[in-house]
Formats: C-alpha cells, sequence, structure tokens
C-alpha cells in the first residue's frame, strides 16, 4: 500500500495559520509607496471606502503556470479591508464587475476547449495551450455618476497577471492602462477628495498616467503577496505597517527607454533568437550610464516618515571595503525602517565600466522618531572587479573606485575613493562561452552618464584609501580533463544501506550498477499518475500534484529511495485534495491542478479507479507566499530565509525532497512573462535572495532547493526553442553572478538548467556551462536536472522550428545528471550513445560519463535520506562565501 503525507483532515490546520500570519507580516516589509501627498495612511479603520478596479475582488496572489500555488483560500483586496474595519460602499459596482469576470472566463475555456478537442488528449492539450494563451482580466464596467459613493476616499486597484509559456505586451490591459481603466481614474480622481491606487502587478507597468490624471494622491504597489494579501495590505494602508518596500527593477518612463525594447521575443517578430545587444547595461546600469530618467529608479520607495542616512566612515583593504552609517529616523509620528545601499563606481580602463554597481545593503530594525540605528555594510573587495574576455580573467583595473552610499541609485552621496595603484587579477578561468554569431553591443562611448549637483565635489572632498593591487590575491580555476573512474572488485551486492554504515561508497555502489540502471536511474520516473504518458507539473506517483518523482528501480535490491520535487517559487504547487481507494490507489480526477481550469475538466473521465462511499479523501493544503519580485523588494534578507522556513517545513509535511525554486533569472526586459518569480534586474540582489531562501529551505534535514533557470532565460515565447546570444562578460558579469553567488554562499542541492539555447548550444547539453563553470570554477557540489519537456517528450505540437530539441545524451555528457519528467525515449537515447562512435547523429557517451552522472543521484539521494545523520545539508559546507556582512550597533539589535 502506498504511503501518503497528506492529512485527512480537512479543517485550516495550525500550520497553515501560523504560516499565513508570518506571510502576512513578510508581504507588508515588500510593498513599495510610489508616491503619497499625505492622504496614506488611512488611520481611521471606520472610514468608508468607494473600492473599484479589477483587483478589489480578483486581487492577484502570483502568476500562473508553475509558479502558481494550490491554496485553500486567497483574502482579497475587499476582505483585508472589511477585516481591517473599513466599510465598503461600492458592492454594486463590483459585483457588476464580478458578471462580467465569469462571463469572459468561460468564453476563456470554451475557447480553449474548441481549439483542442481533435487533440489526442484534449484537457491536456487545452490546458498546455493555456501556457501560451493566458488568461486575460476584461475590461471594468464604465464607473457612472449612480455608482460614486457617500465618502471622500476612493481606492482604485490595478491587477496584471503573467505567467509561464508567454510574455506580456506593450498593449492596453497589459502594459498599458485599458482605455475603460483610465477612464474611470480620471472619473473617480476627480470626483473624490483623495484617491488611492494600488498596483496589484507581479511586474513593471506603465506609469505615466500617474502624472497625467490629477487628482491622484497616492499610489501603493502592493505586488503579489500571496494568499494572505488582502490583509497585508490592509496593514500598510491603516498605518500598522509603514511601508518599507524599495523597488529591484527600474521602472521607466517609457517602454521604449529600455535598451533595444522592440527587438524584445515577439516585439520584432522574431521569436527564434535574442541578441543580447545591450551587454553589460542591464536595468540601473544602462539608466545612469546613459543618462536616462526613469520614472521610478532602482531601489526607490517612499514611507510615511523621513530618514537621515549619515556617513561616519569608509575602511578598505584589498580584501574587504567596509561602510559604516548612522540611519535616523527624522519624522515625527511613525515607526519605520529605511534601506541602505551601497554602490561603486569602477574606473574607465580598458574595460567599458557602468556609471555604478550595487555592492552592499541592509535593511534597519523598525526605528521610533528621532530614534538611531548605526549599520556596518561590508563586501569584498575582489566583488568590484570586471570580466575581461581578452585575458579571460576577473580584474580590478587600476584607478579609482568611487564608494557611494544611498537609498536608491538615484539618491546616492560619494564618501570614498579607492585608488588601485595596478591592474590585478582576481581570478582566472579560461573563456567558455563564445559567440555563434556577429554581436555589435552597445557602447558608453558617446553617452552622457547621469549625474547630480555637487557629485564631482562629494568625490573630491570623500576619503581616500590606497590600495596595493600586488596584495589582492588570485586564484586560478582547475578544470578537469577527464570523468573520474569508478571502479569496485568487491562480489558482494552493495545497497545504500552499506553507503549509510560506512562500509562502502557511492562510487563502489555506482561501479556495480548496470547501464540499464544506470541509464533509468538518469531519468525521472515516467508515466507515474496516468499510467501512459508523464504530465507536465503533476508527475509524481505518491505526492499528488508534485512535478515529478526520481526512480524507485533501485528501490528493493539497492535500498535507493526516490526524491519527490514539487513546483512552485511562490510556496509547494501541489493536488490540494485527492482521494484513495481503501487499499491506497490513487483515484485520479483531475490531470493538473491549475487553478482556474477546473471547468476543463468537467465532464471528463479519467482512467481508473473511480470516487466510492469507502474513498479516503487527503488534503495538501499550501501556503502561497509573495512572489520572488516582492520577497526581493523587502530588501530583508532575515525575512526571505524566513519565507524559505515555511516552505521548508511544507516539504517536510507532505514530503517533498527538493522545491523547484528559486527562480532567480534577471529582469532583462519588463515584457519577460516570468519576471514575477524572479528577483531583481541586479545580479547581487537575485544572487543574496536566493541564497536565503535557500538557507531557509536546507535548515530542514534531507531536503532542499532547485535555483534555476540556469542561464540565460529571459524570454518566455518559444522558451524551448529560442536561442539567447549572449558575450562572455555579459554572460558572467549579469546572468550567471547571481547563480555563482548562491552556489558560493548556501550550496542548493539542486541547480535546474532551462530550456533555451545559448549561443548555439541547448543549455542542458552545455557542458562549459553545467560543469566547467557549475561544478569546477564554482565548487557545486548538487544534482543538475533539466527544465520538464528539455528532450521534447511534453510539447509536442508538430511546427518545424528553426532549433531542435536538446539530446538526453547530450544532457548526461553536459553534466546534466537527471533528465526530468522522464520517459522511455530518454532511458534509449542514452543506452544508445554508450560506445558509439557516430559524432554525427548522437553525443558518443563513455560509461564513466554515465557513472559519473548516477553517482551525483545517488550522493544527492544518500544527503537527503541522511545518510551522515540527521544533519541539514546547509551545515556540510563549512567554507561558504560571504558576499556581504552586515554588523548592526550592539544597542541597536534588529
Amino acid at each position: 500500500m502506498a504511503k501518503y503525507y497528506a492529512s485527512r483532515n480537512g479543517m485550516c490546520s495550525e500550520r497553515e495559520q501560523r504560516n499565513m500570519e508570518r506571510v502576512r507580516r513578510i508581504a507588508s516589509q515588500g510593498m513599495v509607496l510610489l508616491e503619497n501627498d499625505g492622504v496614506l495612511p488611512v488611520t481611521d479603520t471606520g472610514k468608508k471606502i468607494a473600492l473599484y478596479g479589477n483587483g478589489a475582488r480578483h486581487t492577484v496572489k502570483g502568476g500562473t503556470g508553475s509558479g502558481d500555488v494550490n491554496r485553500r483560500t486567497v483574502v482579497t483586496i475587499e476582505e483585508g479591508l472589511q477585516a481591517a474595519g473599513y466599510t465598503i460602499v461600492t458592492k454594486k459596482w463590483l459585483d457588476e464587475y464580478d458578471r462580467i469576470v465569469e462571463e469572459a472566463h468561460d468564453g476563456y475555456i470554451k475557447m480553449l476547449k474548441e481549439q483542442t478537442k481533435d487533440a489526442e488528449n484534449p484537457p491536456m492539450a487545452a490546458m498546455l495551450l493555456a501556457l501560451s494563451v493566458q488568461y486575460k482580466a476584461p475590461p471594468i464596467p464604465r464607473i457612472k455618476e449612480a455608482d460614486l459613493a457617500d465618502t471622500d476616499l476612493a481606492v482604485f486597484v490595478i491587477s496584471r497577471n503573467s505567467g509561464e509559456g508567454s510574455d506580456r505586451f506593450d498593449q492596453a490591459g497589459d502594459y498599458q492602462l485599458y482605455a475603460e481603466e483610465r477612464s474611470a481614474l480620471e472619473f473617480v480622481a476627480s470626483a473624490y477628495d483623495k484617491c488611492v491606487v494600488v498596483l496589484n502587478v507581479g511586474g513593471v507597468m506603465d506609469t505615466q498616467w500617474i502624472k497625467e490624471i490629477p487628482g491622484i494622491d497616492a499610489v501603493l504597489l502592493m505586488s503579489q503577496a500571496g494568499n494572505i494579501g488582502g490583509y497585508a495590505l490592509a496593514d500598510v494602508i491603516s498605518g500598522a505597517v509603514t511601508p518599507s518596500g524599495k523597488l529591484t527593477a527600474t521602472w521607466a518612463v517609457n517602454y521604449s527607454d529600455y535598451p533595444f525594447a522592440q527587438e524584445f521575443s515577439h516585439n520584432d517578430g522574431n521569436v527564434d533568437d535574442a541578441y543580447y545587444r545591450e551587454g553589460i547595461y542591464v536595468g540601473y546600469r544602462y539608466f545612469d550610464t546613459f543618462g536616462i530618467a526613469p520614472a521610478y529608479p532602482f531601489g526607490y520607495g517612499l514611507s510615511y516618515t523621513t530618514f537621515c542616512i549619515e556617513p561616519v566612515d569608509v575602511e578598505a583593504d584589498e580584501k574587504l571595503v567596509t561602510v559604516t552609517v548612522q540611519v535616523t529616523n527624522t519624522g515625527s509620528t511613525y515607526a519605520g525602517k529605511e534601506v541602505v545601499q551601497v554602490y561603486y563606481s569602477a574606473p574607465a580602463g580598458s574595460l567599458e565600466k557602468p556609471y555604478q554597481e550595487l555592492a552592499a545593503y541592509a535593511k534597519t530594525r523598525l526605528l521610533a522618531p528621532g530614534e538611531s540605528q548605526t549599520l556596518k555594510l561590508t563586501y569584498l573587495t575582489k566583488s568590484m572587479a570586471s570580466y575581461c574576455e581578452n585575458c579571460a580573467s576577473w580584474v580590478l583595473e587600476a584607478g579609482e573606485y568611487v564608494v557611494r552610499v544611498g537609498n536608491s541609485s538615484r539618491h546616492t552621496k560619494a564618501i570614498g575613493v579607492l585608488v588601485l595603484d595596478t591592474t590585478a587579477p582576481v581570478e582566472r578561468l579560461s573563456n567558455r562561452f563564445p559567440l555563434d554569431c556577429e554581436l555589435e553591443q552597445l557602447s558608453k562611448a558617446d553617452a552622457v552618464p547621469y549625474t547630480y549637483a555637487g557629485e564631482a565635489q562629494e568625490i573630491a572632498a570623500a576619503k581616500v584609501i590606497l590600495l596595493s593591487g600586488a596584495k589582492i590575491p588570485c586564484a586560478v580555476a582547475q578544470y578537469e580533463t577527464e570523468r573520474p573512474s569508478f571502479v569496485c572488485d568487491r562480489e558482494e551486492k552493495l545497497t545504500m544501506k552499506d553507503v549509510f554504515a560506512g562500509t562502502a561508497t557511492i562510487e563502489e555502489l555506482t561501479a556495480q550498477l548496470t547501464v540499464e540502471e544506470l541509464a533509468t536511474l538518469c531519468v525521472g520516473a515516467p508515466n507515474a499518475m496516468t499510467g501512459e504518458q508523464s504530465v507536465i507539473g503533476a508527475a509524481s506517483g505518491t505526492v499528488p500534484g508534485a512535478a515529478g518523482d526520481t526512480t524507485s528501480i533501485l528501490l528493493e535490491n539497492r535500498n535507493v529511495e526516490n526524491m519527490i520535487f514539487a513546483d512552485g517559487p511562490a510556496g509547494l504547487r501541489l493536488q490540494k485534495e485527492f482521494l484513495t481507494t481503501p487499499e491506497g490507489e490513487l483515484i485520479q480526477t483531475q490531470v493538473l491542478p491549475m487553478p482556474g481550469l477546473e471547468k476543463l475538466m468537467e465532464g471528463v473521465k479519467l482512467p481508473g479507479s473511480q470516487p466510492g462511499p469507502d474513498s479516503i479523501h487527503y488534503y495538501q493544503y499550501c501556503t502561497a507566499i509573495p512572489i520572488a519580485t516582492l520577497l526581493a523588494m523587502t530588501w530583508d534578507l532575515e525575512l526571505i530565509q524566513e519565507c524559505g522556513d515555511i516552505v521548508g517545513e511544507e516539504m517536510e509535511t507532505f514530503n517533498v525532497t527538493l522545491w523547484l525554486a528559486p527562480g532567480m533569472n534577471i529582469h532583462r526586459n519588463p515584457m519577460c512573462g516570468r519576471n514575477f518569480e524572479y528577483y531583481s534586474e541586479d545580479p547581487l540582489v537575485s544572487g543574496l535572495c536566493a541564497a536565503a531562501d535557500t538557507r531557509g529551505v536546507q535548515a530542514h534535514a534531507g531536503i532542499g532547493t532547485t535555483i534555476k533557470h540556469f542561464a540565460a532565460n529571459n524570454q518566455e515565447d518559444n522558451r524551448l526553442y529560442s536561442n539567447s546570444h549572449v558575450s562572455e562578460r555579459a554572460l558572467r558579469e549579469i546572468y550567471l553572478k547571481g547563480f555563482e553567488i548562491c552556489v558560493k554562499s548556501s550550496q542548493p542541492m539542486s541547480v535546474m538548467s532551462s530550456y533555451n539555447l545559448l549561443n548555439g548550444i541547448h543549455t542542458a547539453n552545455n557542458y562549459d556551462l553545467l560543469t566547467a563553470v557549475l561544478r569546477e570554477e564554482w565548487g557545486f557540489a548538487g544534482m543538475v536536472m533539466t527544465d520538464w519537456g528539455t528532450t521534447g517528450t511534453v510539447f509536442q505540437d508538430g511546427i518545424s522550428r528553426k532549433y531542435k530539441d536538446a539530446s538526453p545524451a547530450g544532457c548526461i555528457k553536459a553534466g546534466n545528471e537527471l533528465i526530468m519528467p522522464g520517459a522511455q525515449s530518454d532511458i534509449d537515447g542514452i543506452l544508445q550513445a554508450v560506445g558509439s562512435t557516430d559524432t554525427e547523429t548522437a553525443h558518443p557517451l563513455t560509461i564513466e560519463e554515465l557513472r559519473c552522472a548516477a553517482s551525483h543521484i545517488l550522493k544527492l539521494i544518500g544527503r537527503t535520506n541522511c545518510y551522515q545523520g540527521a544533519i541539514p545539508y546547509g551545515e556540510w559546507f563549512e567554507e561558504l562565501e560571504e558576499y556581504v556582512i552586515v554588523e548592526y550597533g550592539a544597542n541597536m539589535q534588529r
């Protein structure tokens, strides 16, 4: 009989209640106040509110696709405000929009069914179609005189959603306002004395209307705050929480202000090739270097109070740079928190440099009016290095490094100048990512960078510190030339129990396995749920709704347990309820737990057992945490680690081994449909946030994270077959750096390769990416897996592509140990390649390459089963690199 870890009690558990309260507190810390003329906070919680907008009742908790979470409930903005004591006086208008939404959603489901009715498996085909044809909230109805209420305060909610499988559009109802929204906003802002706009959005949108429409008094970026978001928003609006979130992406005045915006994804009609012509100039690096004024800069966010950030000192040597500041709440009414951001400007040498780059950051504790706190922010001197392609090294070029401190990229003060006497390499590598085409990259040669009044005088008056290039140590990467050999001359059959007992090694166990066993171990367990075809996002046989499992083929004769993987960067994505027979056989009542698509299964009978009076009911309700972008906007690594702890606890509860998160790709362009799953446009923020998330999860013994999508995955349209053309320098400084920081400072258990090609080679088949860089340069010790269907086993639509699927054997050869979700064709491809010499049609594999891949899987299975005792994975790695260290004043603890 199968063992299920789900609860048989359908009541809301203590765990759910406790974790939702934690999420409420965390979510409020990442909401960003963009504008406020004093109307917020609304301290009279008995006040009447005229509530409008598409997100008032249909509040978006997070994006769609694998980033979704099957939660018990979602607290809407209306519910949150009512629970706080406010009276909503526009329910008739909200009821009218409910009817419009129901009609629009029914039409969407009808369209999906109609377009897939002739497919082999219509429900599955419809769900796959939903990934690329996203449901779009309909325009709101007109707000008429009769819809106005007797109050002086209106709250207008603008919601936007996006998700896996398709990119956004610079169109009305997405990046732009609907015409109906603008008209309604103009009417509401003129009809009420006070007008607050709430942005319930997962990414950047146009904000020119904020300045153009008179009467808008405050704008609050709620973001997408998880299933308890309505309560968290009410906490901020009421003043129970002072907003302290800061943007982690630059919000431009015009979409066209982003570099090469019209070439992104479908904008130019070419979804096959993405040319990263902006090079290193991404986000604020671009806006600052080229002097383009943003609507809201990176790091920006207002508060209900004011702060003074007073530099105390800057110290530096050839190893560390330390900035000490005193932060004082200079307001008179509200307590609040401030974020201190440290940037550096590197000297112009043979390599072009951005105007400035983020080096460190920290958030104060809650400071009462008049209260101060001293912060010491320390970062590695070598982290200011740039990558030189000509010398294949990270180098600190000779010259002046200006250290700046402030609370946004456009509000800093120069406080120190580090003078390096000679150019110093800090790490010698080898170039690994040659371009597969000509790529003319952006140059700042004629650019006029951002500046501010008094900048030159600040630099001239700043403290000067001399550094010696000769004293800066230089590491040299060591690359393996061949895979290690696996030898075992023992005649007895070895099992994982022998490994646990210390009488055998993983290498000896691996050497005893047959080629068929090795190949099967390197492929996820196919057909786990349906008995026919692996289902994307729900292929687990033991945790319904989990994304997939490793094989159980070695369980009986080798005692090798399997691992279970669950999706959901915003919490675990599991099937929230399921039934079994008394004997434990799963009763299939749905194919894929995708919220909002339940109607696709109406009238569909699935094969296998059917529900009966003796069926056993199980429950797997999980907590929907805020989206990654909101978490990053807290600028609070302790809170992000706590979110990881929430997920880790639920993984333990439901027997999930690896969380297929965090997602940490760079916000290269705001139209990427999956930006909500990712943290920032800045690699330092992305890396530190992912490391904190990982530490929170891996503090629980036997479970871990899977950082993704590795790498240069910044487009969702044609995501399996798009080719990212990126220079080596841009890759290493922007798109790989966050992954590097996370690996070196938290050692996640797993890394997931991305769907796309990188300079002509599928990342899943890229040895230089997955072995040379990830393992040999960065010291990654875990397992690498593919994204679901990379080898062409899931998304089959019969369309001829410019680029083909990744090769199963190529995955193993590159160091991609586990192919998911798994299919017999993957196993066959590996077996055919072992010993082959046919380089024209396959990726020939040696038995040692296959054994090496299998050994990494076995090591991780052993570690997740705690064969060295119940030791949290993160504690096994003593020498983890800390990129930023923050010390708080002795009498000013957080």
